[in-house]
């Protein structure tokens, strides 16, 4: 080990967070991985959720390593100047009182021994508030564990709305042809995304609205309202602005990924699905329904759970076979007849893994609760003809190992909102009963 390096000793929930964080860190610098962190990765490598499938990534690189050299004496790979190394657990290096059981405190006292042997700067890294309380008491630098995320605040996420004042003359032309995205002018334009949402409102008089879509400049505004007007949903009419806006973008075929963010009740879920039975059942675009939810449990773990595989799924599937049976009527033979048929499939997360998902289309429904990685997965999965629409709360991140600005949904918003084939909606507003929505404001 040189001088001028760090080393970064690395806690494993940053590893259950992010398996490749470990590039990041070797990039420059050496890392040490704590033999407790091993163990404690392997003891999630089972779960069926994104932190098993992070367990298991990096369970699988180390073993790759193992392949260029010796993890004990140092392994280096790719163009990365950094080593890794494994170390373990040396109870000498804690201060008296410590509990030498602790988990995160033989993870400490391999950072201690670095600091102390090698004559480096050592920086452990967590995610682990107490951890990094515990590093300071020490007089030990500890970093949060940060992802490279798209934004740093969430109240910066692209909402996929603008409200527009514009000429009362400009009102009347887009209602006659929609041709009015090259008068909007320059400055405007250059501020507006692919399929961004427009309110338009006459500067003249402040009731005289209208409801667009922006795609291009060179291109004319789509009118939300007429475009959809005469359908039939399975008896859902939008009852918000947005709402009209979120079904513009699920029934548009020229839009193959649709994201929805929004508080519980605002009507992500049952719009999509039911965009998704009328553009199966009676536009007859799609082959199937397929709908997604994954597993994220706040107790034991989906293998534990007694009962079949489906008994296990049940909790997770439910919310979704109920959307299902209200927008048909209640008619649940009907509906038994077209999962028989494989019209309508609902799966929960880790069984798409491999799957190649052709002419279909596809919901994920509580995406906040799913990583980048996973949203990766999700998304090379669609075949050709494929219409993929994301649906979550981001105030209602179950998963641990995320926040909101590191949620998969979070990522796919930005990432993707400067492409045509791409459209989002932040819905605001709770439609499903007046105590939803105020329990969901105040609680």
């Amino acid at each position: 080990m040189t001088s001028k390096k760090k080393i970064y000793v690395i806690d494993t929930n940053v590893f259950l967070t992010d398996p490749n964080s470990i590039v990041q860190y070797s990039k420059e610098d050496d890392v040490v991985i704590p033999f407790k962190v091993l163990e404690e990765v392997d003891n999630h490598k089972n779960r069926q959720d994104s932190v098993g499938v992070n367990a298991r990534c990096f369970i699988r690189f180390l073993d790759e390593l193992r392949g260029l050299g010796s993890l004990y004496k140092g392994v280096s790979f790719g163009n990365q100047a950094g080593q890794i190394f494994i170390r373990l657990f040396d109870a000498v290096y804690l201060p008296e009182g410590f509990d030498r059981s602790d988990a995160d405190n033989q993870i400490i006292s391999v950072a201690i021994k670095e600091k102390q042997n090698s004559g480096q700067k050592v920086v452990l890294v967590s995610k682990d508030i107490n951890m990094r309380v515990k590093c300071d008491a020490l007089d030990l630098r500890c970093d949060e564990f940060s992802e490279s995320g798209e934004i740093k605040n969430i109240s910066y996420l692209y909402s996929g709305y603008k409200e527009l004042e514009i000429d009362d003359v400009l009102i009347d032309k887009f209602y006659e042809d929609g041709d009015i995205a090259s008068k909007l002018g320059k400055t405007i334009l250059k501020n507006l995304y692919p399929n961004q949402l427009l309110l338009l409102r006459s500067k003249s008089s402040e009731k005289k609205t209208a409801l667009a879509r922006f795609i291009s400049d060179s291109k004319p505004l789509v009118n939300v309202v007429d475009r959809t007007a005469n359908e039939d949903f399975f008896g859902l009419v939008p009852r918000n602005k947005e709402q009209k806006f979120a079904l513009d973008l699920l029934t548009d075929t020229n839009i193959s990924l649709v994201t929805l963010t929004g508080k519980s009740g605002s009507g992500k879920t049952i719009l999509s699905i039911a965009a998704g039975l009328h553009s199966v059942l009676n536009k007859k675009i799609y082959k199937k329904i397929v709908v997604i939810r994954p597993i994220v449990t706040l107790g034991k773990d989906l293998g534990y759970l007694p009962g079949t595989v489906e008994e296990k799924l049940s909790p997770f599937t439910t919310p979704i076979i109920d959307n299902l049976t209200f927008l048909l009527g209640g008619d649940k033979r009907t509906l038994e007849g077209y999962f028989e048929q494989g019209v309508i499939e609902v799966e929960a997360m880790p069984y798409i893994r491999g799957r190649s998902i052709a002419n279909s289309f596809m919901l994920i429904d509580e995406v906040q609760n799913i990583s980048l990685h996973e949203i990766k997965t999700i998304l090379t999965r669609a075949g050709e003809g494929t219409k993929i629409v994301l649906t979550g709360d981001l105030n209602q991140i179950d998963n641990i190992h995320l926040t909101e600005v590191t949620s998969g949904l979070t990522y796919a918003v930005e990432k993707f909102k400067s492409y045509e084939i791409s459209g989002h909606i932040s819905l605001v507003k709770g439609e499903r009963s007046a105590l939803a929505t105020l329990a969901s404001e105040i609680l």
